[in-house]
This record gives C-alpha cells, sequence and structure tokens, in this order.
C-alpha cells in the first residue's frame, strides 16, 4: 500500500525469510515508530506473524499475501523459533512478539486522553482494561463467532473502526480474521490511527491468561506452554499449522549449509 494511504513515509524494506516479507524492526524501533504516529493519521495496520502465520501464508500466499506483504505497514517477527531458524539460515532477524509490543506501548507510549478501540474480546476484559487504565477511554466492538462467514457483520467491525476514530485499534478477533479485517479497514481509507492484530495480548495484559514464563519464550518454548494450558484447542494449531514450518525453512537453511561446504572446499 502506498505512503498516501498509510500516512506515512514509504513502507520500509522487507527481509524476506521463509516466504514472509518482515520489517526488520526490534521493540524498542517498532515501538518508536508506532508512537510517532499521530491519532489522526490515516489507519495503517500493523502485524505479527509467528510460527503458525508463516505455515498458513506458505499454504495461502494468494489470499494473505498481500494482507502481510502489501497492506501491512509493519511486518514484525513474533517468533523465537523462526528468527533462531533464519539466523541458521544466515538472515538476523529482529524479534518483536506482539505480546511484549502491547505491553510496552500500554506502559510507555499511552498518553492521557488517548482514545482506544478494540474489536474482539470479551466484556470482562474491557472492564478490566478500564479499571487499570482509567486515563484512556476504551471503545469496544465484540462480533459474533463466525462473523466472518457473514458480510453484514464485517461491514459493521469496519463502520465501527471508521465512525470511532482512536489513536490505537486493537483487533483480537484471532488470525488471520484480523489481519483481513485491517487490510478491509485500510483498503477504504475512512478510518484513523493505528491498527494492531495482537491475537491473545489483551488477555495476557490483563491476565485473563496466562502467558508462559519468560525463560520459556526465550527459549522459543511459549507454544508448548501454551498447548500444555489449552490441549484441546491448541494441539491442531501446533501440529498442522506450526510444525511444518521447517518444511519451509528447509530450502534455505539446505542452501546455507552447502554454501558453508563450498567455502569450506574451495578455501
Amino acid at each position: 500500500m502506498s505512503s498516501a494511504v498509510t500516512g506515512q513515509a514509504p513502507m520500509l524494506p522487507r527481509q524476506w525469510v521463509f516466504g514472509v516479507g518482515y520489517t526488520p524492526l526490534g521493540l524498542e524501533a517498532a515501538l518508536d515508530s508506532i508512537a510517532a504516529r499521530p491519532a489522526a493519521a490515516p489507519f495503517a495496520y500493523v502485524v505479527t506473524p509467528n510460527a503458525q502465520h508463516v505455515v498458513v501464508l506458505n499454504r495461502e500466499a494468494a489470499r494473505l499475501g498481500p494482507v502481510y506483504h502489501d497492506s501491512a505497514w509493519l511486518c514484525l517477527c513474533d517468533s523465537q523459533v523462526v528468527r533462531r531458524l533464519a539466523a541458521l539460515a544466515g538472515t538476523p532477524l529482529p524479534l518483536c512478539a506482539g505480546s511484549d509490543l502491547t505491553v510496552a506501548l500500554f506502559g510507555r507510549a499511552l498518553a492521557p486522553g488517548d482514545v482506544l478501540a478494540v474489536v474482539g474480546c470479551e466484556d470482562e476484559v474491557l472492564d478490566q482494561l478500564r479499571a487499570a487504565y482509567p486515563a484512556q477511554r476504551f471503545l469496544h466492538h465484540n462480533p459474533p463467532m463466525g462473523f466472518e462467514h457473514d458480510e453484514a457483520a464485517v461491514m459493521a467491525c469496519i463502520q465501527f473502526v471508521e465512525r470511532n476514530p482512536a489513536r490505537y485499534v486493537f483487533l483480537a478477533t484471532g488470525s488471520p480474521r484480523s489481519e483481513l479485517l485491517a487490510a478491509r479497514i485500510a483498503a477504504r481509507g475512512l478510518a484513523l490511527g493505528t491498527g494492531l492484530c495482537i491475537g491473545s495480548s489483551l488477555h495476557f495484559l490483563t491476565g485473563a491468561r496466562q502467558r508462559a514464563p519468560r525463560w520459556m519464550c526465550e527459549l522459543g518454548l511459549e507454544w508448548l506452554f501454551r498447548l500444555v494450558q489449552e490441549p484441546r484447542r491448541l494441539w491442531r494449531r501446533v501440529v498442522f499449522d506450526s510444525l511444518p514450518l521447517f518444511r519451509y525453512a528447509a530450502p534455505a537453511l539446505l542452501a546455507r549449509a552447502l554454501g558453508r561446504k563450498r567455502a569450506v572446499a574451495e578455501g
């Protein structure tokens, strides 16, 4: 998407890793960029693909590629596993986990009176946010389950964002629903603010769900912690939508290994 639509300078260069074009920004640089956008800037959105998203993006490149690569203002790496595999493949990639970004945003970037819109999440989560951050004004729209299959429900989400200008718009309807919704909001060009496709980040922020201990996050084991917590809901996501990451990473890893072997032989 052009800078005329996003209200930004030209999109930052991307680093292509395993079929995904990441914006090479770590947490601090991403936070600075997001916080610098004024509330009245034309709507632009941030995505944070993890290992599961890499797999789904490769499987559905025609449908989801434009959403992540052409329309998203920032595409940040949300996976220690992806980051480490990328390093092994010879492409250093900064980490910017969506949950960490949300915590940093609430802790360091909000100003008194900022308007925050949330699409998704239970009413109880919004009550906790309002209690914890009384200096902010929260607007909330929670679409019904399966809303993505109902055009009227999708339009209700879009028009909620357009009619309720907010500095930050937190899209918490699950992936890729949030990302597809953000792309449609951006394409219409009528909304303001910065959208963040943040998954369960608000649940972690309020304590509605427990996040993995820091040491597990740093070792790339957050997925295991969540799987143990919610095995019925997440086992299929791990087995079918995350583990195949290694298949998409294999060509780059093999090329890197062969390149090193050739360099040693020629040396």
